[in-house]
Parts: structure tokens; C-alpha cells; sequence
């Protein structure tokens, strides 16, 4: 089984591209965020000619999260229970007995701004949510675009980014947080990347991809279940060199179940 992500950074922008690369990859499970379109006008038909079932919740301009399935999706949640939030960030669903939970997390902006601390109580949340899906799903995926990177080396300049947004203590704590709650970073499983396979997002401005200055903040997270059943986890950085690229690249997990 094959899950994939993918901040595609506007669906209606990318819809073609995530067509194409689906055609070639078809893994069994793609979870997207910053589909950036309320669900009226999300392309549930172009994506179902492709041989995926949708399930999705948006707004316009901004956020807005989807799975993409190729076997029907099963007890779906659209939000995380308790927490007050007007942003589509979160996306779940149960397919072929493996729980994918979808997640566009907040960027946080500066270590100074009241969206950092937004960020800080939406992680709370999530991490509490995790623990009743942990006791319900011994097979999880937790996985999307954290805008955290989690050590020094998933970033470009270590020295230049240390301590700064995405990369600071108490973000990294966050997600530390999920990872203890009993979740596994699967990238860490394999060897380590060289060159521009060490990243999954890069910035548009200043010549980001052209540098390789890039930072690894899309993640796949899973239980030990399918931990140990991993075979693969990879970034395909090729996506990023296409015209009109999303600033992401597809993360995608092999698992032997």
C-alpha cells in the first residue's frame, strides 16, 4: 500500500499536475492540502475519471485539504473535535483497514506573532485527538505538510535557520509530541538523502529551487504496525523542477500490508 502528500498549492492551479503524476505513480491513498477551493468547485469528476474517490473540504483562497482514494473512504472526519477553528486543516478516513489522517498544519508565521501561538494550541489539539485515534487504529498514518523541520539537517543552512520559524524549539517539541504519543518519522527509516532529495519544499522567492535551498516539512508519520512493514519513503523532487511547480513535493510511503 502506497500513501502519499502532497501541498499542491492550489488545486486549481495544479490539477493537471497531480493527474499526470497520479498516471504514473497510482498509489493507493494522496493526501493534499492548500487545495485553496470551497468544495463546490473542487474537480470531484477529472479526479474520479482518474480512478480516485474524493473526499474533501476547502475554502476559498486559503487551506482546504483532500484524500484522494482508490477504494471508497470510510468513517471520514473533517475537523479536529473541540478545537474552534474556521481553517480546513484536517482531513481523515479509513481506507483498506489503514487510518490516513491528512493535515495542513499552521505555518505559524513568526515566533512573535499570535499565529505562532495559534499554531502551539492547534498542535495541542492535534496531539490530543491522536491518542483516541491510537487507541481505535493500530494501523495509522499521520501525514501532510507540518511546516516543521524537525533537525537541523532537514534544512539548507542549519546555522541560518536555527531557532527561527519552522525550526524553533517549541515547534519542534510539537511535533516531538506526536512522535512520542507512539508514531515513527518513516523518512528516517531509510539511508540519507543527498542534495536536493534531502528536501520537500522550497521557496518560490530568491531562487529557492535553482540554490537547493530547501527545508524538509512534509512528513509521513505511522504506527509501529506499519513501521515495521516500511519499505519505502521518498521525496520526488522532480515535481518541483516542472513548470508552474507547487513550492512542494510529493512525500510518498511504501507499506507491505
Amino acid at each position: 500500500m502506497q500513501i502519499a502528500t502532497w501541498n499542491v498549492n492550489s488545486l486549481n492551479v495544479r490539477l493537471e499536475h497531480v493527474l499526470a503524476w497520479l498516471e504514473k505513480h497510482p498509489v493507493d491513498a494522496l493526501a493534499l492540502q492548500e487545495t485553496k477551493l470551497t468544495d463546490d468547485k473542487f474537480p470531484r469528476d477529472a479526479i474520479r475519471e482518474a480512478g480516485y474517490e474524493t473526499v474533501f473540504t476547502g475554502q476559498k483562497t486559503y487551506n482546504g485539504v483532500a484524500l484522494l482514494t482508490k477504494t471508497p473512504a470510510e468513517d471520514i472526519a473533517y475537523a479536529l473535535p473541540g478545537f474552534e477553528d474556521d481553517h480546513k486543516r484536517v482531513i481523515a478516513a479509513t481506507v483498506n483497514g489503514v487510518r490516513v489522517i491528512g493535515v495542513y498544519c499552521p505555518n505559524g508565521q513568526a515566533l512573535d506573532s499570535p499565529k505562532f501561538e495559534y499554531k502551539l494550541a492547534w498542535f495541542e489539539a492535534l496531539a490530543s485527538w491522536l491518542n483516541t485515534e491510537l487507541q481505535n487504529h493500530d494501523k495509522l498514518v499521520l501525514t501532510g505538510d507540518f511546516n516543521i523541520a524537525p533537525r537541523p539537517e532537514d534544512t539548507y543552512d542549519p546555522e541560518r535557520w536555527e531557532g527561527r520559524i519552522l525550526c524553533s524549539p517549541p515547534e519542534r517539541a510539537a511535533l516531538q509530541t506526536l512522535l512520542d504519543a507512539g508514531l515513527a518519522d518513516c523518512w528516517r527509516l531509510f539511508d540519507e538523502r543527498e542534495g536536493r532529495h534531502r528536501f520537500t519544499w522550497w521557496d518560490y522567492r530568491n531562487g529557492g529551487w535553482a540554490r537547493n535551498a530547501g527545508l524538509r516539512i512534509d512528513h509521513v508519520l505511522a504506527t509501529p504496525a506499519l513501521v515495521d512493514v516500511c519499505r519505502e519513503c521518498k521525496a520526488h523532487v522532480g515535481e518541483r523542477g516542472r513548470k508552474r511547480p507547487s513550492d512542494h513535493v510529493p512525500v510518498v510511503a511504501e507499506f507491505d500490508v
